[in-house]
């Protein structure tokens, strides 16, 4: 089987470096959260919100909420673990897996998704968290921990060369359910995010959307009709000398 290109969490370099090439860029890692309502008739929707036509990547397109690991991300208290297939999954294809990866960009999808949408996911049962990491004071504020065990890990997807960011990014999927707070204020014509919208599986994919999110759409979709039941297909999206490929974690 022929092996994607391994990704491990990016070092602070030492000393200044040249800028790379998009062709040379090393993706870093990142993560996604895709917030799932599944109540009431006609199928599930989904939240997506509409990139600022302005930014570099990916301007003007429909995705969902997510972003890169920061710091915080690793030292953020939580109120339960990632389910034991997702953490081993999360290491695969990996090389020199970093310490506790999966528990960070599981923590990385819901603070980013807090960032772009102000929806805060977790449980307020346990109260705030004794100790806030930067990037995580809106959860102390409301007595909000995030619960890592109510996340489905659905797709890892990795950018293709030459593109002017590249992303080894990780979907994880949650229910709308586990939305304990939410501050508004956070998509506005000048935010990351312009516009939200709750939509269902066929709505969304008519959507401008980037290659992977609709992809990702349909293994979202394989998943939800087996309940995200711990034994099914964990998909791995890259690309290699050009042609698309789809192998299981």
């Amino acid at each position: 089987m022929p092996q994607p290109e391994p990704q491990q969490e990016s070092e602070i370099p030492t000393s200044p470096e040249p800028k790379p090439s998009p062709a040379r860029l090393r993706p870093r890692d990142a993560a996604t959260l895709i917030v799932l309502d599944r109540r009431g008739k006609g199928g599930p929707k989904v939240l997506m919100g509409r990139r600022n036509s302005k930014l570099a990547f990916m301007p003007g397109q429909f995705v969902f909420p997510g972003g890169r690991i920061e710091l915080g991300d690793r030292h953020m208290p939580v109120a339960g673990a990632l389910p034991d297939y997702a953490e081993a999954a999360l290491t695969r294809q990996v090389s020199r897996p970093p310490h506790h990866l999966g528990r960070a960009l599981a923590l990385a999808a819901i603070r980013e998704t807090y960032e772009e949408t102000g929806l805060l996911l977790g449980t307020t049962e346990h109260g705030a968290p004794e100790t806030t990491p930067a990037g995580w004071e809106a959860f102390a504020r409301h007595g909000i921990l995030p619960d890592l065990e109510a996340l489905h890990l659905v797709a890892r997807a990795i950018t293709p060369p030459k593109r002017v960011r590249r992303f080894d990014t990780r979907f994880f999927a949650i229910d709308r359910r586990m939305v304990a707070a939410e501050e508004p204020g956070r998509v506005s014509p000048d935010s990351e995010f312009t516009e939200l919208a709750w939509v269902r599986l066929d709505a969304a994919r008519k959507l401008d959307l980037p290659f992977i999110t609709r992809a990702v759409l349909d293994d979202l979709e394989a998943q939800i009709a087996v309940d995200f039941a711990p034994y099914r297909m964990i998909p791995f999206h890259y690309e290699r000398y050009g042609r698309r490929e789809r192998i299981a974690l």
